[in-house]
């Protein structure tokens, strides 16, 4: 069968590899086009991407209408690539802005429709549920309490788990390393700290100058900013010239795994750093008319996932006013050396892993999916 995928940021684009791979081993005849990234490639060819993430990931209000001209064209050009393909299934990853709206061309046009990873209606924009119901064939969702939200709202939806656990798994069985909580540090290395300024343009260009004041303050401590290629180098700058800052490309699993503690943008990067027993601080400053209206549009208490699934203030967040140097300096102390905090955070993170579901996510969703289109019932 042939399968349309569109993945539009880079977790997406993680969690749409590990699909196809499954996919692939599910249908023997499997043919993929899609939108996505160097980990989707990975799994297929160059040949079969419509358009890189690089070119895709817009977030926030007032910079998504910076990029209309740019939206625009691109769902344009979704929907005539879609059309000419002429694919048997049309699966959707996150990136809620784009992807319901080829979600409602798809069904219109007589296409199978998947979502993988709902778009987050429970927390805001919940007058989306109504399209998504009728546009959908089938949802899949990745967080506990997503399957009774959409159970309440009559939609035909499932959970089987979050993929970063088997991601994350991959990982250290491949690379034959350890999880960071087995790792003592010597007493004459410094502790690593892991810099994640986020995946997006204007994330960075507001979080990581205050991550450079930080390290500046802080040269008992060496840093690594997990940066991402998709992005111009030139905005991580900030850290040129500093002794105690390595920037690492692509190589995030990799600085988590000698990470003593973390500073993170908001995101799946939260959860990654919570798998990893990673005592972390959730930093984050947009626009601030973005930030304006998206609080007073949510319907949540947090912005990290870490809080937001175990539905307590479990791990510091630092947003907008608060994401400050003094605010920083302090949350930064606690959870580099006060021990008691750290096993604190420790034992909050064993919770989450028990809400997050079991091992073979991707694979089941995969299977799903194809029995679906092969109007089978299975039993997973």
């Amino acid at each position: 069968m042939k399968y349309y995928i569109i993945a539009g940021e880079m977790s997406g684009d993680v969690h749409a590899a590990f699909l196809i791979k499954e996919l692939k081993c599910a249908d023997s005849a499997a043919e993929f086009r899609f939108w996505g990234g160097d980990n989707m490639i990975a799994q297929t060819d160059k040949n079969a991407v419509v358009k890189h993430i690089k070119d895709l990931a817009f977030m926030g209000f007032v910079e998504v209408a910076a990029n209309i001209g740019t939206v625009l064209k691109n769902i344009s050009l979704c929907k005539k690539d879609m059309l000419a393909w002429s694919p048997d299934a049309v699966i959707l990853i996150d990136y809620p802005g784009f992807n319901l709206r080829m979600a409602k061309f798809a069904h219109r046009n007589g296409l199978k429709v998947f979502y993988y990873i709902s778009p987050q209606v429970w927390a805001w924009k919940s007058g989306r549920i109504k399209s998504m119901k009728k546009n959908i064939d089938k949802l899949f969702v990745i967080l506990p309490f997503e399957k009774e939200f959409y159970k309440r709202h009559d939609m035909d939806v499932e959970f089987f788990g979050h993929p970063l656990i088997d991601e994350i798994d991959e990982y250290e069985s491949q690379s034959g390393l350890t999880n960071n909580l087995t790792k003592n540090l010597c007493a004459e290395e410094r502790p690593l700290i892991a810099l994640l300024p986020g995946s997006r343009k204007q994330e960075v260009k507001k979080i990581i100058p205050l991550y450079a004041e930080i390290a500046d303050k802080f040269k008992q401590l060496d840093f690594a900013v997990a940066a991402v290629n998709t992005l111009d180098k030139e905005l991580y700058r900030p850290m040129e010239g500093k002794k105690n800052v390595k920037v690492i490309f692509n190589q995030t699993y990799q600085i988590f795994n000698k990470s003593w503690a973390a500073l993170v943008a908001s995101g799946t990067a939260t959860l990654e750093t919570a798998l990893f027993d990673i005592p972390q601080i959730v930093c984050y400053k947009t626009n601030p008319l973005s930030y304006w209206i998206a609080k007073n549009l949510a319907h949540v208490k947090w912005i990290s996932l870490v809080n937001i699934i175990l539905n307590k203030y479990a791990i510091e967040e630092l947003l907008q006013k608060n994401f400050n140097k003094e605010k920083i300096e302090e949350g930064l102390r606690k959870i580099v050396y006060n021990e008691d905090y750290r096993k604190y955070v420790r034992m909050v993170y064993s919770e989450l892993r028990d809400k997050l579901g079991n091992k073979g996510a991707s694979e089941k969703v995969a299977k799903r999916i194809v029995a679906y289109m092969n109007d089978k019932q299975t039993d997973i």
